[in-house]
């Protein structure tokens, strides 16, 4: 009897060591994130990283091997936050390895969320608890679909490939290290003869929409008014300031521009900003829907934002709501609706060039071209050193023709702003 029961402990000892065995083995591996790479930089990271390149090839390891007909567009995305934008991707799988590459270059400077859903699964079956990740982009942000775009990285190329240079237009310019490690060279301006010239400005201007954006950095030594650049004078437009931004009193600063006018006519008219905060309301023009008040409280108005600093501006109209608006380092400080000006204005459809074929280059450093002048005046001869040349740096101009969002002009300052 002694033995029937040895023999029957025995058996369900090792019944139950079979069981065992069978359990473990039919417990499939979870399927879990080991490291996610951009290179050597860590999108596992504490601290979501702000380096990473433009054209980056995401490497994504895990803990099994991963099913590759689940590595899919519906499972694993990538979107630009400012405006939730889906990038295309290309999705391979080697084994537990899976590379994530955007078929177009991202934005600089912008912050891009990555999203692998639960539907990403082992070949084993097992599914992944489903993650996210975020990263921003190296340099300064700027919002794709610019019509033409200078950054001045040691020379004066259009970055679409349009508005170049002329070949002999680049007069007495350097360039020169830019406001922080990630902006590249800026064009540095000598105050006398420096001058970028571009042809076929005109058609920079012909638009409904626009939106003008640059960086500026004034000279502490010319302490006079300047032309930072123009299109033919008053028949194009110009950004220019005062030389009072130098000392006590206030400072200005204004974009001209021409309109043109249901009809076919055009009309000039000022964007311009003092810091005094008048309005239509406390004794501003008409039209006048926005000024902010810059020297309340002991501010120093304009003068604290444009003298011997580097200033991020932004210019913009919208046809559609008849509304000019000026920020200044992201923030807007000026605003003015046509609705409310009198005719002709009041009929305006956009921006348009209103000089000659002959006189049509824009110009980085001056009000007009130096060899065919529209304006006759002394003052706007190029070939007087004394008259107001800009002295300073510029850097990452661009045109739009499109109307920028105060989130976008936001982004752009923050991003890059001087560190």
């Amino acid at each position: 009897m002694k033995k029937k029961i040895l023999f029957l402990s025995v058996f369900f000892v090792m019944a139950s060591v079979v069981l065992f065995d069978s359990c473990k083995k039919d417990n499939p591996a979870p399927l879990n994130l080991g490291t996610i790479m951009v290179g050597t930089i860590d999108l596992n990271a504490a601290t979501a990283p702000t380096n990473v390149p433009v054209t980056p090839t995401i490497t994504a390891t895990f803990t099994t091997d991963v099913n590759s007909t689940t590595a899919t567009s519906d499972n694993i995305t990538l979107t630009e936050d400012y405006n939730s934008l889906s990038i295309p991707l290309t999705i391979s799988v080697s084994g537990k390895v899976v590379t994530i590459t955007p078929n177009t270059n991202l934005d600089n400077g912008a912050l891009y969320k990555l999203a692998i859903t639960a539907g990403l699964k082992a070949t084993n079956g097992e599914a992944l608890t489903a993650i996210n990740r975020s990263f921003t982009t190296l340099g300064s942000f700027l919002p794709s679909g610019m019509f033409a775009y200078w950054n001045f990285d040691g020379n004066a190329n259009d970055q679409t490939g349009i508005f170049n240079a002329a070949s002999n237009g680049v007069i007495d310019v350097t360039y020169v290290a830019g406001r922080n490690s990630a902006s590249g060279q800026a064009a540095q301006f000598n105050g006398t003869t420096s001058l970028i010239e571009i042809p076929n400005g005109d058609q920079i201007e012909n638009t409904s929409d626009f939106s003008l954006s640059f960086w500026m950095k004034s000279d502490t030594t010319a302490k006079r008014s300047q032309f930072v650049l123009g299109l033919a004078g008053w028949n194009g437009f110009q950004f220019e300031y005062n030389s009072n931004i130098y000392g006590s009193q206030i400072g200005q600063c204004k974009l001209a521009a021409t309109y043109s006018i249901t009809g076919g006519t055009t009309a000039s008219q000022d964007l311009w900003l003092d810091g005094t905060g008048a309005t239509k309301d406390n004794g501003g023009w008409q039209g006048w829907t926005f000024s902010k008040n810059l020297v309340a409280n002991n501010g120093t108005g304009v003068n604290g934002l444009l003298a011997k600093q580097w200033a991020h501006i932004v210019c913009t109209y919208d046809h559609t709501t008849k509304i000019g608006t000026m920020y200044i380092n992201g923030q807007m400080m000026k605003a003015q609706d046509f609705n409310l000006y009198p005719v002709p204005l009041l009929n305006a459809t956009g921006l348009k060039y209103a000089g000659a074929a002959a006189n049509n280059t824009l110009v980085f450093g001056f009000i007009q071209d130096k060899t065919s002048p529209t304006i006759g005046d002394s003052w706007a001869d190029y070939n007087v050193p004394g008259n107001n040349h800009f002295k300073g740096l510029l850097d990452d101009v661009a045109v739009y023709h499109s109307v920028l969002t105060p989130a976008l002009i936001t982004l752009m300052y923050n991003s890059g702003k001087p560190q």
